[in-house]
């Protein structure tokens, strides 16, 4: 997923170019710095390190700065600076502004910040540019377009897979501000991970990369340790692991808060030295955003695998191929696609071996269709049969307890289940009702209940009458489903689009037997009447805080018609009630939500912390509508 970030020189707050940074002579740029670290065989040290690094070139510097300059910009910033808490589908983080904007800032404020100015001019100074430059072999860097946040993760914090492929970026990295007097703990969290990637053939026979799901190297946080890479698009894929919460029993006192400066090195800009006309254009065109929108699709997974049902279709024909979809129970005859015929007995005695019966009786069927035509959406709860629900839950509850493997290539061998990719669009793991699926371990000898949802009841002909008849549709004409795990500490959906001609209906039935996440749809935006102040000054989770945000609600939001900004921002001190959220639920037992999407609409489920009871699972689908000329 793409980010915005300001760019071109940033004004002052008179709007005239920076002048209070202070360019600084070589002896006093490195004054600033830990003592030898400009040293030749120090540096030559670091090149050596960071050319045969993997699984790509990146380096780590600690300690990088005069240790007692460090502890006073810590304090500066704990004393004076406040955070807006930003919620988006791909992170969640307490922000500063833009450091770059500090030459903007009166007098008296400045003089609150000394040792931060010290910081920042020091880092951007051509000594130490020259330095990074010739360590990573990067080409030369910006001292110019400053590019810097401070950022801090309290418990639940994360920032998710992503390439930093923006504009002018050059070089990416993070000094970490940690309490020098606690060393951090790895098992706290928190750590820059890095992602590999394996080179194929897009549909052009061009090279592609593509990430691998799971990550090949962590580097914990540490106080005045500096983390950096060369920027490249379809390659420099990181994340930031979550900052967990502690377990029960574990020392609460130690203050988990990964306080760092994030920021970039940029190309040179006009008027400096080394500056390249077009070059910023070239880097755009070079930029992972033409892989997110096809370059590496055909190596995504899931890959849509829609079922048309414009010929006679018949639900235990729903999974051709493998054999294991049909349904035990009474069935209904075929007809032409689940519209426009009447519902008839056959369905409702197939269907009610399913479905709670209230939601089979027609006066429910028509406040339900009622409801759909005002609002577009239908929130159902307890939507299974008691009897099948119970069958379900057992299934769930029994493939928790058995745990899975660590990496991605043995759950798909030992369970049949495979890991969502590339992930900086998704992670989860998926079975589809396709023929591409792969089939169940040798040892399932029948289909389980989620399979007989998957391949048998949303799939029938019964099941789509149902939903053409309550949605108001003249009839369904394809179907797409999915049953979905999203691990707990792992898994997540970014923000995506539907760029369809003409709406769809997607439903989800939540499946998440484990408790704890009702609150998150308050968090999501239904009814958020947090006090705005409070969420100014970032703080760890109080030790008695029993139920933390874990995250798992799936949003529909209005996509960003002029693309600015970042259109799935939806959480932030200050901002609008509703953050253009059209849709939200919170994952829970047997609740099936059913909604009408439209072109642009974006969609996503929120990355589902470690300190979530379980996984959230589910079973989704989209389908192919046709409504009446007259609706």
């Amino acid at each position: 997923m793409k980010r915005k970030t300001a760019s071109g020189d940033i004004p002052t707050a008179n709007g005239q170019p920076d002048s209070k940074k202070r360019a600084l002579s070589g002896e006093e740029a490195e004054a600033r710095f830990r003592p030898g670290l400009f040293d030749a065989a120090e540096q030559q040290k670091y090149t050596t390190e960071y050319a045969q690094s993997a699984p790509y070139k990146h380096g780590v510097i600690c300690p990088l700065i005069e240790p007692s300059l460090l502890r006073s910009v810590r304090e500066e910033i704990q004393a004076h600076l406040d955070f807006t808490e930003k919620e988006t589908d791909i992170y969640k983080i307490f922000q500063s502004g833009d450091l770059a904007n500090l030459d903007g800032l009166d007098d008296d404020s400045l003089s609150k910040l000394p040792s931060l100015l010290k910081l920042r001019d020091a880092m951007y100074s051509a000594r130490f540019r020259e330095y990074i430059s010739g360590v990573t072999n990067s080409g030369k860097l910006s001292g110019r377009k400053t590019d810097m946040a401070i950022n801090i993760y309290n418990e639940g914090c994360h920032l998710l897979c992503h390439d930093d492929v923006i504009g002018s970026r050059r070089v990416s990295y993070i000094l970490y501000l940690t309490d020098p007097d606690t060393p951090w703990q790895a098992d706290w969290g928190g750590a820059l991970r890095l992602y590999p990637t394996t080179t194929k053939k897009d549909a052009r026979g061009d090279d592609v990369t593509i990430p691998s799901p799971d990550y090949a190297l962590s580097i914990p946080p540490a106080f005045n340790q500096l983390a950096f890479f060369t920027v490249q698009p379809g390659e420099s894929f990181h994340d930031v692991e979550e900052v967990y919460h502690p377990c029960p029993g574990d020392d609460r006192s130690p203050k988990r808060v990964r306080m760092a400066i994030s920021g970039w090195f940029h190309i040179p800009q006009p008027g400096e030295d080394g500056y390249e006309p077009g070059l910023e254009e070239k880097l755009a065109e070079r930029s992972s955003l033409a892989q997110l929108q096809g370059r590496g699709d055909i190596y995504d997974l899931p890959q849509p695998a829609p079922v048309e049902c414009a010929a006679p279709v018949d639900h235990t024909d729903a999974d051709p191929g493998q054999g294991k979809g049909k349904a035990k129970a009474e069935e209904p005859p075929a007809e032409d696609g689940g519209g426009g015929m009447e519902f008839t007995e056959a369905d409702l005695n197939f269907l009610i071996q399913y479905i709670a019966p209230s939601y089979l009786t027609p006066d429910i069927a028509e406040e339900m269709s009622d409801t759909f035509a005002n609002e577009s959406s239908l929130n159902l709860e307890q939507f299974l049969s008691e009897k099948f629900a119970a069958r379900v839950r057992a299934h769930i509850e029994a493939q928790e307890q058995a745990g899975l493997p660590a990496s991605s290539e043995d759950i798909l061998a030992q369970t049949g289940w495979t890991v969502a990719r590339p992930p900086h669009k998704q992670r989860y793991l998926y079975r589809q009702h396709s023929a591409g699926t792969p089939p169940p371990p040798p040892s399932e000898s029948s289909p389980s209940p989620l399979e007989e949802l998957l391949h048998t009841v949303f799939p029938s002909a019964a099941f789509r009458k149902w939903l053409a008849l309550v949605t108001g549709a003249d009839r369904i004409s394809s179907y797409d489903f999915l049953a979905r795990r999203f691990r707990r500490g792992q898994d997540y959906t970014l923000a995506s689009g539907y760029d369809g001609e003409e709406p769809r209906l997607e439903f989800t039935l939540c499946l998440t037997p484990t408790g704890g996440w009702e609150k998150e749809g308050e968090a999501a935006g239904e009814d958020d009447e947090a006090d705005g102040d409070e969420a100014q000054q970032p703080a760890p989770a109080s030790p008695d805080r029993e139920e933390p945000a874990v995250g798992g609600y799936e949003i529909y939001m209005a996509g960003d018609e002029e693309d600015e900004g970042d259109a799935a921002i939806y959480r932030s001190a200050g901002a609008d009630e509703d953050d253009g959220i059209l849709f939200s639920t919170a994952a829970g037992w047997n609740r099936m939500s059913i909604v009408l999407r439209d072109r642009g609409t974006l969609k996503f489920v929120k990355y589902v912390s470690a300190a979530a009871q379980g996984d959230r699972w589910d079973v989704t689908g989209a389908m192919g509508v046709e409504f009446a000329d007259d609706e």
